[in-house]
């Protein structure tokens, strides 16, 4: 199995703290945030990762040099210009290479078990997204969930940033920068996106507020 995960952005929300580190290399109890999530894909069975570099890329590029691992291969998809998380995966499809990858932002803090996530998609769907419930600071959700499936726009259920992704999502996609989110809603409205719901432990590091909150949390050793 292969995985994207997003690690180009500026981290703009949590500055200055990102300012000359980049989001996926702040520590947590004393690992880089991306360490973390390296080492649970690895432990669900994946055995290559293409991570996307912009901002301050060649810190995370040095730093996963590093990254020690028996079976998990880590290459890098180097953008000159920001292209947003769908331009960014549009770019790295080659790498990819496969019809159907995982995808996980770099920025989230979760005791997900990945190997929970479906490997393979219904017929006819282009991605399966984990969901969990709206947090108190939106107004809204980003989706309704029914039986399985994101049944509409809006809703009680926020996208987690994790989910299993089929590369004809970018057919006819734009050039040039765009964010994943707007083929999610094309999807959802032809009726080709399955989901779950994930209760556990989950954090968006976007503010400082949220980093703060998860360097006491202590479910990993």
């Amino acid at each position: 199995m292969k995985a994207m995960v997003l690690a180009a952005g500026k981290g703009s929300r949590l500055a200055p703290l990102t300012n000359k580190t980049p989001k996926p290399l702040l520590p947590v109890r004393g690992r880089p945030l991306i360490f973390r999530l390296l080492d649970q894909l690895e432990q669900a069975g994946v055995n290559e990762v293409i991570v996307n570099i912009h901002h301050l890329g060649e810190q995370i590029e040095h730093a996963l040099t590093r990254y020690k691992s028996v079976r998990l291969s880590v290459r890098f998809s180097r953008e000159n210009e920001l292209l947003e998380t769908g331009g960014g995966i549009k770019k790295a499809l080659p790498l990819l290479q496969q019809p159907m990858f995982w995808l996980c932002n770099g920025d989230i803090f979760s005791d997900f078990d990945f190997s929970h996530l479906p490997t393979t998609l219904k017929h006819g769907d282009l991605a399966h997204l984990v969901l969990v419930p709206k947090p108190s600071s939106r107004d809204t959700g980003d989706f309704t969930f029914a039986e399985g499936r994101i049944a509409a726009r809006g809703g009680d259920y926020v996208y987690a940033g994790i989910g299993l992704i089929h590369r004809d999502l970018f057919n006819d996609s734009p050039s040039g920068p765009f964010s994943v989110r707007d083929l999610f809603f094309d999807a959802v409205a032809q009726n080709k996106v399955g989901a779950q719901v994930y209760t556990g432990q989950w954090t968006d590091i976007g503010t400082p507020d949220d980093y703060q909150s998860i360097k006491g949390v202590n479910f990993f050793s």
